[in-house]
């Protein structure tokens, strides 16, 4: 038996692990039909600029999928991403799963327990080994709630695959004794053996002792694992690396990195930034459809290594408990009907829109090397909640109203 670690082969680069707050209650309805539409889009450009795989290996990055879920307009730290981003991607993604050539299966509660039929189901219509893959779900889940005992209790299992073959697999145990949730990422390309550090990630916090079969050292431990699961765990956690996700709700300037949002945030509220050839089939969108569509672009188009700051995609549009500020509805439906547009013009040979989107973030990352920010994030954020109500601002707890006191683009010192 050796101790439990995270796997070191996260294709970025990082290693480390973060906390996940417990997150209690339900997604409201205005938001959870969004978060389909924006999320299915997003997934729809990755298949057609870089195809099935690349979707599978995004979906088993931990910051990647943190990042999604902030730029859907869900609490940027908290478990509850994981169940709504997995939920509106499958409401959004199965329907069209014959034309898209991906399906994603399970889900919360009974619904994990309904993935071997399903599975069984797609066999059929694709041609695909069904036992096999049933076989595989049920592996990776109790590798995680076994193999590797941690004191979380798995309560969402959610398999995704292609049409070849390939899958991923991103399931969330919960201890409500610590109120922490903990996600475990895993890929099929990426794995070589259910018993032998199989996971891309598991994202959670260290919590102690713990016992885990998984590691490459736990050989003769593994041999017989349905014996080996009925011992007491003995080995001491020890302290690793943190990337540690906060308790508190709210985006502070420490959780993002500000060279990377203040960019971003120049190129879209400064006009005379915006008049590149690439992005004029843009024009006519507002500035803060802009600064949502580049944050869009990034989560479609950029590279791995700009997601370890996941809270900075927060600006998109907001959170619906009101951090970093209330979800800008207006603006969440411009971005999804400007995607939606690029796509369907893109899929019959008129891709310029497409195009321009891409280049949003491309052009973003460019201005970075000569842009210096300054202190004042907690005044973009202020400007953000004032203007709010401009767009639609709306959280779970009601619309938002004007302010009292008004924060102007001159104030703004750190995009200019």
């Amino acid at each position: 038996m050796r101790y439990f670690h995270t796997m070191p082969k996260l294709y970025f680069g990082q290693t480390g692990h973060a906390d996940l707050p417990l997150h209690y209650g339900h997604v409201p309805l205005w938001l959870a039909q969004r978060m389909s539409l924006l999320g299915g889009a997003i997934i729809e450009s990755i298949l057609l600029d870089y195809g099935k795989a690349e979707v599978l290996k995004r979906l088993s990055d931990p910051f990647w999928f943190q990042a999604l879920g902030c730029v859907m307009g869900m609490d940027w730290h908290s478990s509850g991403i994981t169940t709504s981003v997995m939920g509106a991607l499958k409401k959004a993604i199965n329907p069209k799963s014959k034309e898209l050539g991906i399906y994603i299966c399970g889900g919360k509660g009974k619904y994990s327990r309904q993935t071997p039929s399903e599975l069984l189901d797609i066999a059929s219509k694709t041609g695909l080994n069904g036992d096999e893959l049933v076989r595989y779900s049920k592996l990776s889940a109790k590798v995680d709630n076994t193999a590797i005992q941690d004191g979380f209790q798995l309560y969402l299992h959610s398999f995704i695959l292609s049409d070849t073959g390939e899958w991923a697999v991103v399931q969330q145990g919960m201890n409500d004794g610590v109120g922490m949730a903990r996600r475990y990422h895993w890929h099929s390309e990426q794995m070589k053996s259910f018993l032998e550090t199989p996971h891309t990630y598991i994202y959670g916090k260290n919590q102690g002792t713990i016992l885990n079969l998984t590691d490459p050292l736990a050989a003769d431990a593994k041999s017989n694992i349905l014996q080996l699961i009925k011992e007491e765990p003995n080995s001491l956690m020890p302290e690793i690396k943190k990337i540690i996700m906060p308790s508190h709700h709210d985006v502070r300037a420490e959780n993002v990195n500000l060279k990377r949002l203040g960019s971003m945030l120049a190129l879209a509220h400064q006009k005379e930034l915006r008049d590149f050839e690439s992005l004029l089939l843009l024009e006519g969108l507002g500035p803060r459809t802009i600064q949502s569509l580049c944050l869009v672009s990034e989560v479609i188009h950029g590279a791995p290594s700009r997601f370890s700051d996941p809270a900075r995609f927060s600006f998109a549009h907001g959170g619906k408990d009101g951090h970093p500020f209330p979800v800008p509805v207006n603006t969440y439906d411009e971005t999804i009907s400007t995607l939606r547009e690029s796509l369907e013009k893109a899929k019959v040979g008129h891709s310029e829109k497409q195009l321009a989107i891409k280049n949003l973030s491309k052009v973003s990352e460019m201005m970075e090397s000569n842009f210096t920010p300054n202190a004042d994030f907690d005044k973009v954020i202020e400007k953000e909640r004032n203007e709010s109500y401009k767009y639609g601002g709306r959280t779970v707890f009601g619309k938002a109203k004007p302010p009292k006191k008004i924060i102007t683009n001159n104030q703004l010192d750190l995009f200019s």
